[in-house]
């Protein structure tokens, strides 16, 4: 069975509910969707933790189909009157928290929003999905990831659809046990959901604490580039806008109850990474405090239970919905470091004293 942009009222446009809407994959895919469908509606639900940035969705207040509210998806009243109010019939679940190295620190957060927050939100779909009479325009899309399937050895094939769980961080198996739970709720009470499981994405309004950009914004800043072990750790790269079309394509054509993996053909090691960007660094930024910014690379202690690879076959997405990565990671990163060196005033006000805290404690 597929989801048909139809609706059963008189109008054919979709009414989202895009939670965790201001943090960085859920932000770009609001963005996305509403310049691609500009009369659907989207009403973006987020508690505004650290992660969640209410600047990167200011210029969309002026959209007339454009609705935020903070919130945290554990509030089932909340919920409901949401779901009600606004007649959703599509929810794009991005909402968790996300840092491998905050699970690490800190699991009990993971667990509430990632597998608690999942079932509330499940519970109240349900519920709100019986009371439209089972309507299959309806649609649960839930936004997971590829370190749900644990690590690979370098000559190991790439992730499948069928590949057995064996996530190795609390920030992992919180989002198997999310994952789990969306399938239960498809195969125990029919409910219309579906799962897509992603690489490594970078791009625009990336937070700070991340990879990519936390290597961008030092290096501008003249700070070292913690490298973890020995660098050669290998994941693969999606560029986030690719993302957004994929779940798109799952939205309009995937079959419900089942998982699409989502990736970007684009395996790096994670020092050759930090080589390319400082290599473009070197080119873009005229004024760098330290040049090359390749001096800056420091290898630091390797993360606890750090997976070595991870590797994403979208086979199935690309031939059953004919979607395919658009951007090569030599041109994602362009583009990436282009923005950051572009949007000082939104990544600066990020550098806060919890920030240079929570650095602190992982890196020194």
């Amino acid at each position: 069975m597929t989801f048909s942009a139809q609706n059963s009222g008189v109008n054919s446009e979709r009414r989202l509910l895009v939670t965790g809407g201001a943090g960085f994959i859920g932000a770009n895919f609001v963005h996305y969707w509403c310049a691609q469908y500009p009369h659907d509606r989207v009403l973006v639900l987020d508690a505004l933790t650290y992660a969640g940035n209410r600047q990167t969705l200011a210029s969309l207040d002026a959209h007339p189909q454009f609705r935020f509210v903070q919130g945290d998806i554990c509030d089932r009243p909340l919920i409901d009157a949401l779901l009600q109010e606004e007649a959703i019939d599509t929810m794009v679940h991005f909402a968790a928290e996300s840092h491998v190295d905050r699970s690490i620190l800190g699991p009990g957060a993971f667990v509430q929003t990632n597998v608690v927050g999942t079932f509330t939100l499940l519970e109240a779909f349900r519920q709100h999905w019986l009371s439209r009479d089972r309507s299959a325009d309806l649609r649960f899309h839930h936004v997971s990831t590829d370190e749900v399937y644990g690590s690979l050895e370098p000559a190991d094939p790439a992730f499948s659809e069928t590949t057995p769980y064996a996530p190795n961080s609390p920030y992992s198996a919180s989002k198997a046990g999310s994952d789990h739970l969306v399938r239960a709720y498809h195969h125990t009470y029919g409910m219309p959901t579906t799962i897509t499981n992603c690489s490594n994405n970078y791009g625009p309004y990336h937070f700070p604490e991340k990879l990519i950009p936390l290597m961008c914004i030092n290096i501008l800043m003249g700070k070292p580039l913690p490298v973890y072990g020995d660098g050669q750790n290998v994941r693969d790269w999606l560029y986030v806008q690719d993302h957004c079309s994929a779940i798109d394509a799952v939205l309009k054509s995937g079959k419900v109850g089942e998982t699409y993996n989502v990736g970007g053909n684009n395996e790096v090691k994670n020092l050759d990474l930090v080589h390319l960007l400082c290599e473009l660094m070197n080119e873009l930024a005229p004024d760098l405090p330290v040049r090359p910014a390749q001096e800056l690379i420091t290898f630091v202690k390797d993360r606890p239970g750090h997976d070595r690879r991870y590797a994403i076959n979208s086979t199935k997405l690309q031939t059953e919905l004919g979607w395919t990565p658009s951007v090569t990671v030599e041109e994602g990163l362009r583009q990436t470091v282009s923005w950051f060196l572009s949007n000082e005033a939104w990544w600066k006000p990020l550098l806060s004293a919890e920030y240079q805290a929570y650095y602190q404690k992982v890196y020194a």
